[in-house]
């Protein structure tokens, strides 16, 4: 499927799931040393992880209201959904010249090396729940329906899952950065 075009609900639901999956292994993975090293500013595995859970959350807590609700709170949209790409770009932009410095209530607290089997079960019922969640939404709500993010504004519901997609990747890929640094340190 190419980025550049509108994802059907399951292609995007199935690589969620699936980059969920590999972020959480490779998390699994590692040792005491290289789960609670941090480099160059950047959070520690283990943080990656928790910060995940805590942005997937919410999305959960939206995805679990009725239909009405959420169009009561949050409205619905009035232009068609994003692509992957063009969302990922807008996303880019918006942090462009930008600390990246997630809102308070996505900062992860410290994450000991010996809570994480407990974290890895918390962040696997978030990541299950949404995906159950996103699955019974149809493709006409993922294209109707708005939820806010707190840096780009109202995004349609196909559009969050787009960036529940690429946030997890660009996570993961700075997990890789830490755990290779790590040898060398």
């Amino acid at each position: 499927m190419s980025n550049s075009a509108l994802w059907e609900k399951e292609e995007v639901i199935e690589a969620i799931a699936l980059q969920h999956n590999h972020f959480k292994e490779t998390i699994t993975a590692l040792d005491q040393k290289t789960f609670d090293f941090s480099w160059e500013g950047k959070w520690t595995p283990g943080q990656q992880l928790e910060h995940i859970k805590k942005s997937v959350a919410p999305v959960v807590l939206a995805l679990r209201l009725p239909r009405f609700m959420l169009k009561f709170q949050f409205g619905v949209t009035n232009r068609p959904s994003r692509s992957y790409d063009a969302l990922v770009a807008r996303y880019l932009k918006a942090l462009d010249g930008m600390t990246a410095l997630a809102p308070k209530q996505f900062q992860p607290p410290p994450v000991p090396f010996k809570k994480r089997q407990k974290q890895f079960k918390a962040y696997e019922t978030v990541v299950q729940k949404f995906i159950k969640l996103a699955q019974k939404c149809s493709e006409k709500d993922l294209d109707y329906y708005v939820l806010p993010h707190p840096l780009i504004g109202k995004l349609t519901l196909r559009e969050i899952l787009f960036f529940c997609l690429y946030h997890v990747q660009h996570h993961h890929k700075i997990t890789k950065e830490i755990i290779r640094n790590s040898s060398t340190n």
